[in-house]
């Protein structure tokens, strides 16, 4: 799986141009229940955000992609537990994985639509928080008024994560190597 991410950040860095599509469609896979599960989408969101710290890419488009890939993924989710209600939740993966539902079922009572925030930056609830809010027949606008907010915080901190890594380890390079 290494090499796999490693393939795509070297793809990134060689085609600066998909910089926004490439974010946009992990995203996107990172915020769908189910794909969330089997894509590492962060690390490679991590790994291009380290680009922008040697100033080959900038960041608004890896920013803009990855915001809008993440709402996409989420609502999509949404619409899944909306269409297939609770049947959705004994489905492959997630009858598999039934302390990531009742994680996400607990989550979601205790914090309602606050779940939805917590969804984008938790990996554990990501792939059945936005289900539960379908499932729970949360409005469509309700649910996108704190969807677009939690999608473009993770959009911003996962990417600058890569950046702030990337320029810490360029300092210590050059302190240690003077290069």
């Amino acid at each position: 799986m290494d090499s796999v991410i490693a393939g795509l950040i070297d793809f990134v860095g060689a085609h600066r141009g998909w910089a926004f599509w490439i974010a946009l469609v992990f995203a996107a896979a990172e915020t769908t229940a189910f794909l969330s599960i089997l894509i590492p989408s962060t690390a490679i969101l991590v790994g291009v955000g380290a680009f922008v710290a040697t100033g080959e890419l900038s960041f608004l488009p890896i920013f803009l992609g990855a915001a809008i890939g993440a709402v996409l993924g989420s609502t999509f989710s949404w619409f899944l537990g909306l269409i297939y209600g609770e049947r959705i939740l004994g489905m492959w993966p997630l009858r598999h994985h039934p302390d990531l539902v009742r994680q996400a079922t607990l989550t979601f009572a205790k914090w309602g639509p606050l779940a939805i925030l917590m969804g984008h930056f938790f990996g554990p609830l990501r792939p059945v928080a936005f289900l539960m809010c379908g499932i729970a027949l949360m409005p469509f606008w309700r649910f996108q008024l704190y969807n677009v907010v939690g999608a473009a915080g993770w959009a911003y901190v996962i990417p600058k994560f890569g950046e702030v890594g990337g320029i810490i380890i360029g300092w210590l390079w050059n302190f240690l190597f003077g290069a």
